[in-house]
């Protein structure tokens, strides 16, 4: 027999599960290491992006230094690019939410719930992301890795720094939402009841279940009906994902 357990904080990831960038992520990558030397139309190219696919959801540091592995210099200067091309690119172009995040945020938080963004941007990136999206009032607290000492995902740091920060009682009263397999792996490690997968991002459905997912759900604006589906947040600790 399945715990009832009521869901308290919701853990939501940025890029291509609550805002669709993932067009200008690529693009700043792919700047990023072009600087180093590795251009588009190589085969260094093309095996750096795979990487860069693979990796979604990761603290982007990381990313590079799995590019440039023994190389932490290189690895950090093309992280350098990567924060000024993203953040000069959100300044021109803006940010396009994914549709129904707003409503999400405010069907969440009015049941009670809290709201805490995951991601992998720096902090100084997630700052200048929030203000081009005027989010600071919309949720409850947004983490990068260095906030959480400096662990990412697939790590479940970033999660229960939320827990703690947010004063949850459980880690079983967390759900977590997100489009790659790391967040999926982060919600499982964290111990969290929900980890669901969005197809709004760039992993397949069978990625997002290999990483832990319990649920599959077409986008962001399903998530309110999963986690109010019994008694205002409250939801069997059982998968719906087969």
């Amino acid at each position: 027999m399945s715990d009832v357990v009521p869901i308290k904080l919701v853990c939501l990831d940025l890029a291509g599960t609550t805002v669709g960038d993932i067009a200008m992520v690529e693009r700043a990558f792919a700047e990023a290491i072009a600087t180093q030397g590795i251009v588009p139309g190589t085969g260094a190219y093309a095996r750096a992006m795979v990487h860069v696919h693979r990796s979604r959801g990761c603290p982007k540091i990381d990313v590079f230094r799995g590019i440039f592995p023994g190389n932490e210099a290189q690895a950090q200067a093309a992280n350098l690019t990567f924060e000024r091309s993203y953040q000069g690119a959100i300044e021109r172009a803006g940010l396009v939410p994914v549709p129904g995040v707003l409503e999400v945020f405010e069907k969440l938080r009015g049941t009670g719930l809290k709201i805490a963004l995951i991601t992998g941007f720096s902090r100084t990136t997630l700052s200048r992301v929030l203000s081009v999206l005027g989010w600071h009032d919309k949720i409850d607290l947004a983490i990068s890795p260095e906030d959480a000492g400096g662990r990412g995902r697939p790590w479940p740091d970033m999660i229960l720094h939320a827990v703690l920060r947010l004063g949850v009682d459980d880690v079983r009263q967390v759900a977590v939402v997100g489009d790659s397999e790391s967040d999926m792996l982060c919600g499982k490690r964290a111990g969290a009841s929900i980890v669901a997968g969005v197809m709004t991002g760039v992993h397949s459905r069978e990625r997002l279940l290999k990483g832990g997912a319990t649920h599959i759900v077409d986008s962001i604006a399903h998530v309110p009906d999963l986690i109010l589906s019994d008694d205002l947040g409250a939801t069997h600790v059982a998968s719906s994902a087969g």
